[in-house]
C-alpha cells in the first residue's frame, strides 16, 4: 500500500524538521523520513546561536534551548597567537544533539507531520509527484538527509571536491571551571583549522578539531592528536562520544532543487566556510524549503517547488553567502585572520561583524575591512 503526503522530507536533522514545521504551518500533509530512531546522536559542535532560535521561533518552537545555560562570551585564538575574548551581543548555548534534535522531531510530530524509521533508497519521479520505494507518494520533496544525501546523488550532484569541504571529530570531556566562554584555536598547521571547546554547562563541555581537506590523507589519529595540542587545558585524552563527520562547505553548492525536489542544510552543502557553523543555515533553509513545497503542493503545481524555494533562499541568503565565500577566500591566508582578531579586540563593532559572518547571516563592510587592514602584519 502507497502512502500519499503533499511533502515527504528525508532526514529528520534540524533542517529536515524545520521544513516539517514550515509544511505543516502552511496545512500540508507531510511524512518525515530517517534511518535513526529518536533521540540520537549526531556529530557536532553542539552550538546554538541565537539566530537559530529566531528562526524556531517562527515555526512556534519556544523550548529548543531550555535548560541549558546560556554562554555568553566567545574567545577566538589566530594562527599566531593574536587573542579576542568579547561578550557575544546575545548568547550562545551548547546543546547535545541527542536532545536538540529530538526536541525539534518532537516539535514537528505535535504539529502534524508523520515520523517514520525508513532507511531511503531509491526515488522516482512520476507524472503526478515523486515515490519513494515504491511505497511513499509525495507531490514535492525536501532532501534534507545530510552530507552523504541520498536525494542530492538522485539530483546528480557528487559530494564537495576536497577545498570545499572539512573533517572534522567531536567529543565531550570535563570542562575546566573557568571555561564559561565559547572558545575557538585556530593553527596555522593544516591550515585552514581549527579546535573548539563549547561548555555545556553540566561540568562538560563539547570539544573538537576540524580542517579543510586539501588532498592528503587525513587520519583519526591526526585528528586526535590536533585536539589534544591545541587545547591543552582540557584532558582531551580522557574525552567520550568521539565521532568523526564531514562538513560540505558553502563555497561549492548544488542548485537548490530541480522540478519538486529540493534540497537543504548540509545536503545543500549549507555549512558556513568560515567557522564550520550549520544549524542556522539548516533550520533557515528547511523553513524555507517546507513553506515552499507546501505552496506549491497545495497550489497544485509542485513543479514549481524549486523556482519558489531558490528564489526564498536567495532573497534571504544570497548576499551573505556572497559575503562569507569571500571571508574564506581571504582567511586562506593565517595572517589576515590574525589581523581579523586584532581588529575584534581593538574594536567592538568589528568583533560584532566578524560574529555575525561566523554564526548567522552577517556581511562584510567597509568600515570593518579597513579597521582589518590597518592591523595586517605581512610575515
Amino acid at each position: 500500500m502507497v502512502e500519499r503526503f503533499d511533502v515527504a522530507i528525508v532526514g529528520a536533522g534540524p533542517a529536515g524538521a524545520a521544513a516539517a514545521l514550515g509544511a505543516r504551518g502552511e496545512g500540508a500533509s507531510v511524512v518525515l523520513l530517517d534511518r535513526a530512531a529518536f533521540p540520537r546522536d549526531k556529530a557536532c559542535g553542539d552550538g546554538i546561536a541565537a539566530h537559530v532560535l529566531d528562526v524556531l521561533a517562527g515555526l512556534g518552537v519556544h523550548d529548543a534551548v531550555d535548560g541549558y545555560a546560556p554562554v555568553p562570551a566567545l574567545r577566538l585564538v589566530s594562527p599566531r597567537g593574536a587573542v579576542v575574548a568579547r561578550s557575544t551581543a546575545r548568547p550562545a548555548h551548547t546543546v547535545p544533539r541527542a536532545v536538540f534534535d529530538h526536541r525539534l522531531v518532537a516539535s514537528a510530530v505535535r504539529a502534524g507531520a508523520v515520523l517514520r524509521r525508513h532507511v531511503v533508497r531509491s526515488i522516482a519521479q512520476t507524472a503526478t509527484g515523486v515515490t519513494i520505494d515504491g511505497v511513499i507518494h509525495a507531490a514535492t520533496v525536501v532532501g534534507a538527509d545530510g552530507a552523504q544525501s541520498v536525494v542530492r546523488r538522485f539530483l546528480g550532484h557528487d559530494r564537495n571536491p576536497d577545498g570545499h569541504v572539512a573533517l572534522a571529530i567531536r567529543g565531550y570531556a570535563r570542562a575546566p571551571r573557568d571555561l564559561t566562554e565559547q572558545r575557538i584555536v585556530t593553527t596555522g598547521t593544516s591550515w585552514p583549522a581549527y579546535a573548539w571547546a563549547f561548555p555545556i554547562g553540566d561540568g562538560r563541555a563539547n570539544v573538537g578539531y576540524g580542517e579543510v581537506l586539501a588532498g592528503r590523507a587525513v587520519s583519526r589519529a591526526h585528528l586526535l592528536a590536533r585536539l589534544a595540542d591545541l587545547l591543552p587545558e582540557i584532558d582531551t585524552n580522557g574525552a567520550t562520544g568521539l565521532r568523526a563527520h564531514l562538513l560540505p562547505l558553502s563555497t561549492h553548492r548544488p542548485a537548490p532543487g530541480r522540478g519538486a525536489i529540493v534540497l537543504v542544510g548540509d545536503a545543500l552543502s549549507l555549512i558556513n566556510p568560515f567557522t564550520g557553523e550549520g544549524i542556522f543555515y539548516a533550520v533557515l533553509s528547511g523553513s524555507l524549503a517546507g513553506r515552499a513545497a507546501a505552496h506549491a503542493a497545495l497550489a497544485g503545481s509542485a513543479s514549481s517547488t524549486a523556482a519558489r524555494y531558490t528564489r526564498a533562499l536567495d532573497q534571504r541568503l544570497r548576499r551573505h553567502l556572497r559575503h562569507s565565500t569571500v571571508a574564506a577566500r581571504l582567511a586562506q591566508r593565517p595572517w589576515i585572520v590574525d589581523a581579523a582578531v586584532r581588529a575584534a579586540d581593538a574594536d567592538r563593532r568589528t568583533f560584532d561583524r566578524v560574529v555575525e559572518l561566523g554564526l548567522g547571516d552577517g556581511l562584510l563592510d567597509a568600515r570593518s575591512l579597513i579597521r582589518i587592514a590597518r592591523h595586517v602584519r605581512v610575515p
